[in-house]
């Protein structure tokens, strides 16, 4: 069995746009199981589609995984003894199999045009009967290739499957039969020569010693056409790569996650201020339990803890607001100085700060009062521009909540009361402002207390006030109250 040798894992996307959830849950599984039995992690680039695979695509998957710490032993940029590692390097490799494939009888050339493909589907849809190819080219006489051959048909490479059975076990679902009646002859290179998934990812399992093969429950209906190709290339069966077929993602529609019900790109959750941490912790349980119901799973413990034993067969459910949960723990548990690092290039892409000295004091003294209160680092602009902007101003959903009669005032009685604080500090604000406006006028502390934080953050959503006020100091504090009375 595989498990006797050192465990290689790969994973093998085919970046056609950014990576997205389910590409990194597979990624994040795959990396954890190889660093749990100290094996090696192959990051492989499967890159025939240059239609649609393009060298953006690529990097940007490289970025991605990057990002999230997902280093890798073999692969782009770093190399490794079993390159190259990306599949559009390696057409020769496989052009050398297929031919030997031919050469041996246990593939053949297809000459089928799509027309006549498409009749025997609607012909087998007409009479109710599984689809798949009918095998017509797999007994050409000589004068049949010839005949095609003048035609100008340029035939496929189709591997023939046997009579029987292929049986397997899934290290997450146990033993899986497919019949062959429902696995027909399937094609290996195209007409053009290039190769199909099939061709090209068995092959580099073999030649790359893959051990085991974690990947999503789509890919498990391929596995009898890889185990075959395994068999063409004269792989014993002790040494095939053990699969291990991971749940599907599910959208909260019930339907497998995709971009059609709301799936986004991992590059979309980096951008509205998702840490790689909380990501990584989120996706590993989708699928995953650490055990006694445990959320809180870091980088190093699920490298401890990940075995495939533990990972669930049925569906997992994304759920956007307990990933936003977990992310909020994790920027709460940022050290000072990481939680300034991480914010800086929201607040300066956002234009809220340029970077100055005296600005990053000031964003020093702020973000302490923020970390409990955000869930993703996107929020911390809106959250702080009104300790920087150079002209201040209400937003508009914000104003009408003090334009009344009520609210000026409030907000009168708090500016006279504010001139007299003898120490600008958030105790001394508060004790003036519960004073005034809490004890003499008999108001709610939300009441109370909101439209002076409008008056001041310019929003009904802000830090909090007392704060916020001795941050922005006496002078712009009592400004803005006077300027909304």
């Amino acid at each position: 069995m595989p498990s006797n040798r050192p465990v290689r894992v790969r994973f093998a996307p085919s970046p056609t746009g950014d990576l997205h959830v389910g590409n990194i849950r597979t990624a994040l599984f795959d990396w954890a199981y190889a660093r749990h039995t100290g094996g090696k992690f192959i990051f492989r680039i499967e890159d025939t589609d240059r239609e649609r695979v393009t060298d953006e695509y690529i990097q940007a998957a490289i970025d991605t995984l990057k990002w999230l710490g997902l280093t890798w032993d073999e692969g782009p940029e770093v190399g490794g003894p079993n390159g190259p590692y990306l599949q559009s390097q390696r057409l020769d490799i496989y052009a050398k199999w297929a031919a030997k494939f031919l050469a041996d009888g246990f593939a053949y050339h297809c000459y089928c045009s799509s027309e006549e493909l498409e009749a025997v589907r609607e012909a087998q849809r007409k009479a109710n009967v599984a689809p798949g190819y009918n095998g017509h080219c797999r007994e050409l006489s000589a004068d049949q290739i010839a005949a095609y051959v003048a035609e100008g048909r340029k035939p496929v490479v189709r591997m023939r499957m046997p009579d029987g059975s292929t049986t397997f076990t899934d290290l997450i679902r146990g033993e899986v039969t497919f019949d062959h009646n429902f696995v027909p002859d399937f094609v290996l290179v195209r007409a053009d020569g290039s190769p199909l998934y099939t061709l090209a990812v068995a092959v580099d399992d073999v030649m790359m010693q893959v051990t085991h093969v974690l990947r999503g429950e789509d890919l498990l209906s391929s596995t009898p056409r890889q185990i075959r190709v395994y068999q063409a290339m004269g792989v014993k069966e002790d040494e095939y790569p053990l699969f291990a077929h991971l749940p599907f993602v599910m959208g909260q529609d019930n339907a497998k996650l995709s971009k059609r019900n709301g799936e986004v790109s991992i590059a979309w959750y980096r951008e509205r201020g998702f840490l790689p941490e909380a990501i990584c912790n989120y996706l590993a349980l989708l699928g995953w339990s650490p055990g006694e119901d445990r959320e809180d799973v870091t980088m190093e413990e699920l490298t401890q803890l990940f075995t495939v034993e533990r990972v669930h067969s049925s569906p997992a459910r994304f759920d956007m607001k307990k990933l936003e949960a977990i992310n909020g723990d994790k920027i709460r548990a940022l050290t000072p100085e990481s939680f300034l690092e991480k914010s800086l290039p929201f607040l300066t892409d956002a234009k809220v700060i340029s970077g100055s000295a005296d600005e990053i004091d000031l964003l020093k003294k702020a973000l302490p009062i923020i970390q409990e209160r955000v869930a993703t680092l996107a929020e911390i602009p809106a959250m702080l521009k009104f300790l920087f902007v150079a002209h201040f101003e209400v937003e508009a959903d914000s104003l009408p909540k003090v334009n009344d009669p009520e609210s000026k005032k409030l907000l009168s009685v708090a500016f006279d009361r504010l001139q007299n604080v003898s120490e600008w500090s958030h105790d001394g604000i508060e004790a003036v402002l519960r004073t005034a406006l809490i004890e003499e006028m008999g108001l709610k502390p939300r009441i109370a207390f909101s439209a002076v934080r409008i008056a001041v953050t310019g929003s009904h959503i802000s830090p909090p006030l007392f704060e916020s006020m001795e941050l922005l100091g006496r002078e712009k504090s009592l400004a803005r109250i006077q300027a909304l009375i």
